[in-house]
C-alpha cells in the first residue's frame, strides 16, 4: 500500500511539472528561452527611465573638459562607445547618420568611452588598430571623422557607473528637463542590412512629436564595458605570453622564395630586421603586439633577421628579451643580397623592411623603414576572414 502511494504521489508531481513550468516561464511553450527582468547586473545598474541625467565633467578629444551643462538642446542623446568593440564599430556610420538627420531638429549627441584600457586584454583587440586610451580615441576620431564630442570616462569610470551603460554601443536619450526616456540599443540588428527595428530614431520621433516613447528600454548589445575589476586578466595575459617560448630557425633563398608566394591560407605579416638596426629595435615591439592581437584569426607574424649566421646567438638572445613567441627565423648564410633578391628581386635597401602579404602572394601593404602602425593594422585587418564577424572587414576596407 504504501508503495503505491509513493508512486501514486511521484505521478501527481510529474503531472504537476509542466504546469508549473508553464506558469513560471510562459515561453518555454513556445520553443523560447525565458524573458529575463531587464536589468539583471546588481553591480553596476542601468538608470531607469524618468531618471535626471548624471552630470558629468570629463576630457575631449578635442583637449579640453565637458560637462553635461553644455550641451543645451531640447533633446540630449548620450552615448556610450568604444574603440576596440567591432560591433561599437560597425555603429559608427549610423551614429553619425542620426547626428546627420536629428541635430538640425534640437538633438545633441555626445559620446563617451566607458572602458579603462589597462583591463583589455590583448586577446580582446582582434578586431581593431587601437584600444580605448585617451590618445588611442583621438586616433579613431580623426580616421572615422566622428561629427560628434566623444569623452573618456576610463580614469574613474564613475560616469559610466552613474549611467550604468552595459556594453558598448549603448545609448541614452533625455528630453529638455533632462529626464531619461529612452535607453538600450540604436536598433535591433548590429548587421546593418538586418535592421528591422530602429529604436532610437523611434524614441527620437516621438519625443520631437511630444508623444510618450512607446518602448523606453531595450536590451544593449556589443562588447561588455571594461571595468576597472578586470585589470589583473591583462597582467595574468602578459604572464603567459612571457613564459612561450623563443625559437629560432634558418631560412634559405628557396625557403624566402616560398615563403613570399604565402600558401599558408593566411594573411601573412613579415618583417626583415637585425640586431644592430635602432629603427627594427624600436619597432618589433609593436610588430610582437600585433601578431597577439590578431594571431586569433587568420593572421601571422614571420620575423627575419638579415645577421650573418654566426650572429646566432645574439639574435636569439634578443629575440629572448622582446619575448617573442612568433615564428622567427635567420638567414642561413652570409649572402644576404642573394637572400632579399629571393624574396624580393626590387628590395635593394637595408632593415627594416616590412610586407603584408595576402594568402596566394598579393602584397597588401609594404614599407622600407619603420611601419606606420595604423595603416599597416588596417591593411591587414581589411584582409582578414569575414566570416567569423560578417561585414567586419569591409569597415577596414571603407576609406
Amino acid at each position: 500500500m504504501r508503495r503505491l502511494m509513493t508512486i501514486f504521489r511521484f505521478r501527481a508531481a510529474a503531472l504537476a511539472l509542466p504546469a508549473l513550468c508553464l506558469a513560471l516561464f510562459p515561453n518555454a511553450a513556445f520553443g523560447q528561452e525565458p524573458r529575463l527582468t531587464p536589468r539583471v547586473n546588481t553591480v553596476h545598474p542601468t538608470l531607469p527611465p524618468g531618471s535626471p541625467a548624471p552630470d558629468f565633467d570629463l576630457p575631449g578629444i578635442d583637449g579640453k573638459n565637458h560637462k553635461l551643462a553644455e550641451y543645451q538642446d531640447p533633446i540630449l542623446v548620450v552615448m556610450f562607445i568604444c574603440n576596440h568593440c567591432p560591433t561599437s564599430q560597425l555603429y559608427e556610420g549610423r551614429m553619425m547618420k542620426l547626428v546627420s538627420d536629428y541635430a538640425s531638429k534640437g538633438v545633441g549627441f555626445v559620446a563617451i568611452n566607458p572602458n579603462d584600457p589597462k583591463a583589455i586584454t590583448l586577446s580582446e583587440l582582434g578586431y581593431t588598430d587601437v584600444s580605448d586610451s585617451l590618445e588611442e580615441m583621438k586616433i579613431r576620431a580623426e580616421y572615422r571623422h566622428f561629427s560628434f564630442p566623444y569623452l573618456y570616462d576610463g580614469e574613474t569610470q564613475s560616469v559610466t557607473q552613474a549611467y550604468g551603460a552595459q556594453a558598448t554601443p549603448h545609448v541614452f536619450i533625455f528630453d529638455k528637463e533632462r529626464k531619461l526616456q529612452y535607453e538600450g540599443r540604436i536598433d535591433n540588428a548590429q548587421r546593418e542590412s538586418l535592421v528591422k527595428i530602429q529604436d532610437a530614431r523611434l524614441a527620437l520621433d516621438a519625443m520631437l512629436a511630444g508623444k510618450p516613447v512607446a518602448v523606453p528600454h531595450t536590451p544593449s548589445f556589443g562588447c561588455s564595458t571594461k571595468w576597472k575589476s578586470k585589470i589583473d586578466s591583462q597582467l595574468k595575459e602578459l604572464q603567459k605570453i612571457e613564459a612561450e617560448p623563443v625559437n629560432l630557425e634558418t631560412v634559405t633563398a628557396d625557403d624566402l622564395k616560398k615563403l613570399r608566394t604565402n600558401p599558408t591560407g593566411k594573411v601573412l605579416l613579415v618583417n626583415f630586421w637585425a640586431t644592430w638596426c635602432g629603427p627594427c629595435i624600436t619597432e618589433f615591439p609593436s610588430l610582437e603586439e600585433t601578431w597577439r592581437m590578431f594571431r586569433r584569426r587568420d593572421f601571422d607574424l614571420v620575423t627575419i633577421s638579415t645577421n650573418y649566421p654566426d650572429e646566432k646567438n645574439g639574435v636569439l638572445k634578443t629575440l629572448q628579451a622582446q619575448h617573442a613567441s612568433s615564428r622567427n627565423l635567420q638567414f642561413a648564410s652570409d649572402d644576404t643580397y642573394a637572400l632579399q633578391a629571393a624574396f624580393d628581386a626590387k628590395w635593394d635597401a637595408g632593415v627594416p623592411f616590412t610586407m603584408v602579404i595576402a594568402p596566394g602572394g598579393k602584397v597588401l601593404y609594404q614599407v622600407q623603414g619603420e611601419v606606420d602602425l595604423h595603416e599597416m593594422r588596417r591593411a591587414i585587418q581589411a584582409n582578414l576572414e569575414n566570416e567569423t564577424y560578417v561585414g567586419h572587414p569591409a569597415y577596414w576596407a571603407a576609406k
